[in-house]
């Protein structure tokens, strides 16, 4: 496997600008004759397949909700980064640019960060074109937050549902192209393989999840916009739908996968309360602004929290962090709540949580002041705990919820297989070892409106216009093999249903590669998961048959790729030895116990490579340098 990053030379803040130049273009009448398959129509998708519309391509997308508007990138609430520096408190591109690096643990491609931060700008500019309701400050000019990472406030948002309202901005730029007939949507159709020819892209086949057809859709350009992987783990705050299977399916036709032991803890979830719970719910970030996180001093206090007298809590992100306090990277404020907690200062009835404490904003801003702010987390928060935050403390604790891990692709946002190009949280490109909070939104946008519709053109331009006939061998072979494993699935006849495979699938993991993990925990997974595996093709259970709803059927495909992309998962947290992000390895700490990055042999991108069934995955790197980031130990005290 080739990896080329195709990253840039010259100054880092010319590359982009000098390297759209350089790209060739389509002609305005010519990109009439191209069709260009989207799959997702989340933040990513929709911005995309509305972008590429409108420059004149034809555009097929493909999502398995009813509607483009249920997309998991509604329930990102807190907000989107910016470098448009309204406060005047000394951000700026280059600084969004070095806080990203740094919060990602030098992890991730300079170049790739940085034209992140150049096009944020546009993105708002953009949105608020769209009709996107930005909070206003009183003179009417749009209002920033503090997010993890920063000491500088450069998030936008809209009140608590801040992805939702974006999503509404990119779904009616969506309509509009589907009115103009540049756009078809294929609602409720899940993409089950990628059709790939002489190592090109060439379309995908898909199940309508209504009539269980299996179709085959051909076109000149694939784009990936199927989000993350989190829900591996079973209970993670992702919506249940969210899979692994179009990107896992791609990997196994060639496309390299890069980092897939990064996974991203969110500290400030609401905890399990129950063995089968389904998933789990997000308190945003953006309440560690006002909220103050605590426990008590002592182990075992169970009195209630309004019991607890101020000299007998420990607000230990703001002792052990005082520069950042409780706006720490997400990483670290998971990790000093697992370390609490391990201590046997938890809160709640399994001593997994902590206090995230509004008093003190209620009595400085008063309830209606609170309420502006996050009176809708409030209202989702009491609902599902029945407690009044307005009163009581929350209780949090750390769970999985973004992925970092994903599709690797180049700086044109193309995979290792020409014609296919992954975007948003489904590639690997911009965060490295951990995402600063606002920043998915950002990616997500970012590669949708301002930069997948220049790349993905000098690729149209190279390979001309000459669509594979459906009738091809390699559109039948491949609707052959997804008609082959629906079969396969539904005649196994066994006793357990996917939801039980899932469920001990996701607890080895969390339990064993999850905020910690050592050689020994992640040797013993490694044992287990051909296990389960081979249990799964014994013992499963799928009543009904394809040819029609059957969510069963659409389940137990989705954990079977999640129980094989687990393997690739835990090899690479094992073949990488340090610390880094929030992916701490026990053997590899400093002397206050906070993670130690090995540099001199991790500097890089760890991207896996199928060698087909029954073969061990093939681990290639590529080289990440930092000239203008130098790598050095975080520090947020």
């Amino acid at each position: 496997m080739k990896l080329d990053s195709k990253t840039p030379d010259g100054p880092i803040e010319k590359r982009w600008d000098d390297y759209k130049f350089r790209l060739k273009l389509v002609n305005p009448a010519n990109k009439r004759k191209f069709k260009i398959i989207v799959v997702g129509s989340g933040l990513a998708g929709a911005s995309a397949s509305a972008t590429l519309a409108e420059l004149g391509y034809n555009v097929d997308c493909f999502f398995y909700q009813d509607s483009p508007r249920r997309a998991h990138s509604i329930a990102a609430q807190g907000g989107i980064n910016a470098a448009k520096n309204y406060q005047s408190d000394g951000d700026s591109i280059h600084r969004l640019f070095y806080d990203t690096v740094k919060g990602g643990d030098y992890r991730a491609r300079e170049s790739n960060v940085y034209r992140l931060a150049q096009v944020s700008n546009n993105i708002i500019d953009q949105c608020v074109a769209q009709g996107v309701p930005f909070a206003r400050e009183y003179g009417g000019n749009l209002a920033n937050r503090s997010f993890g990472g920063a000491q500088v406030s450069r998030t936008f948002y809209a009140r608590g549902q801040t992805g939702q309202q974006l999503l509404l901005g990119a779904y009616s730029a969506l309509m509009a192209q589907v009115n103009a007939k540049k756009v078809q949507l294929h609602r409720r159709t899940e993409m089950l393989e990628l059709v790939v020819a002489e190592g090109r892209a060439r379309g995908i086949v898909t199940r309508n999840m209504v009539t269980g057809q299996i179709e085959s859709h051909a076109a000149d350009a694939v784009v990936l916009a199927t989000g993350g992987y989190g829900n591996v783990f079973y209970l993670s705050t992702n919506a249940k739908g969210c899979n692994v299977t179009a990107a896992y399916r791609a990997y196994k036709k060639g496309a390299g996968f890069a980092n897939p032991c990064y996974t991203q803890i969110h500290p400030t979830c609401i905890p399990v309360h129950g063995e089968y719970q389904s998933k789990l719910t997000l308190m945003s970030e953006s309440l560690r602004n006002d909220g103050r996180i605590w426990v008590p001093k002592n182990k075992g206090d169970a009195r209630v929290p309004t019991q607890i007298p101020e000299n007998e809590r420990d607000y230990y992100l703001e002792r052990r962090y005082p520069s950042f306090g409780n706006l720490v990277p997400r990483d670290v404020a998971s990790r000093a709540a697992k370390k609490v907690c391990d201590e046997g200062r938890g809160v709640g009835s399994t001593g997994l949580g902590v206090y995230l404490d509004f008093s003190d904003a209620v009595s400085r801003l008063g309830k209606d002041g609170v309420r502006e702010r996050y009176g809708n987390l409030f209202h989702m928060y009491e609902k599902i705990t029945a407690e009044n935050p307005y009163k009581v403390p929350m209780r949090i604790f750390p769970a999985v919820h973004y992925t970092m891990g994903g599709l690797w692709v180049d700086y044109n946002l193309m995979t290792t297989i020409d014609g296919c190009f992954a975007i948003g949280e489904a590639n690997f490109s911009d965060h490295g070892a951990n995402r600063l909070g606002a920043s998915a939104l950002m990616q997500g946008l970012a590669d949708g409106y301002f930069i997948l519709p220049y790349t993905i053109g000098d690729y149209l331009a190279t390979v001309g216009n000459n669509p594979l006939s459906r009738d091809d061998k390699h559109f039948v072979k491949s609707v052959e093999d997804a008609n082959g494993k629906v079969s396969t699935l539904l005649g196994i006849k066994g006793e357990r249903t996917p939801d039980s495979f899932h469920r001990e699938l996701g607890k080895l993991l969390w339990d064993n590669c999850g905020m910690a993990r050592s050689d020994e925990s992640l040797k013993s997974a490694l044992a287990r998961i051909p296990q389960i595996k081979d249990e799964f093709w014994q013992n499963l259970k799928v009543p009904g048959n394809g040819r029609e709803l059957n969510q069963t059927l659409e389940m137990a495909g989705r954990v079977a790729d999640f129980i094989d992309f687990s393997e690739i998962l835990v090899k690479d947290a094992l073949a990488r030895t340090e610390s880094c992000g929030g992916h701490f390895r026990v053997e590899s700490q400093t002397d206050e116990n906070e993670a130690k990055r090995d540099d001199a042999q991790f500097s890089h991108a760890a991207v896996w490579e199928y060698k087909g069934e029954g073969s061990a995955p093939e681990r290639h790197v590529e080289p990440l340098s930092f000239e203008y980031c130098k790598p050095s130990q975080r520090s947020y005290k």
